[in-house]
């Protein structure tokens, strides 16, 4: 699943729209990540804890010419999974899904804008009154001749690609059969 999936998903669940699910899950990364990148321990109790590993600096290898190289010290992300993350990855059937509308969910839906009320209908034509009818527009002229040039030419470059190259045919001279004398 990447980002847009999963926003897809989350707004059809939570019954909210895209914008609103991309808003929130962007959120909720920013505030992890900046959690974590400070130091502190992000607990998604149910889920898993994120928190900062650091690498000490440390003799390595490059691959390529075997010569010995130092990596100098860095930092990693840990993640390690909540009990009942774990439960349900071995559990068979269908995962429990969360319960309808939250409170939260519940102050997003209130809190978005409401959309314009619809176009009043327009009023009933009088009865007197015949509209000309309306002109067909010329039909656009086509810059495709250009393109089909450049098409043919392609088409026939692969076409000489594919095409085996044809072998010269040599002629054998007929074999001399020796007289057999008896």
């Amino acid at each position: 699943m990447n980002r847009t999936e999963l926003i897809a998903r989350v707004s059809g669940s939570a019954g909210v729209t895209r914008r609103q699910a991309e808003s929130v899950i962007d959120n909720a990364i920013y505030e992890i990540t900046s959690a974590v990148r400070e130091g502190d321990l992000v607990r998604i109790t149910g889920f898993g804890t994120f928190r900062a590993r650091d690498r000490a600096a440390r003799p390595g290898r490059n691959p390529r010419t075997g010569a010995t190289v130092r990596i100098k010290a860095s930092r990693g992300i840990g993640f390690s999974a909540g009990a009942t993350l774990r439960r349900q990855l071995n559990t068979r059937g269908a995962l429990p899904k969360p319960d309808g509308v939250t409170p939260a969910v519940a102050a997003v839906k209130k809190a978005a804008p409401k959309k314009a009320a619809p176009a009043k209908k327009a009023a009933p034509k009088k009865a007197g009154v015949k509209k000309a009818p309306a002109k067909k527009a010329a039909p656009a002229t086509k810059a495709a001749p250009a393109k089909k040039a450049v098409v043919k030419k392609t088409a026939a470059k692969r076409a000489l690609k594919k095409a085996p190259a044809k072998k010269a045919t040599v002629k054998k001279a007929p074999a001399k059969r020796a007289a057999k004398k008896r």
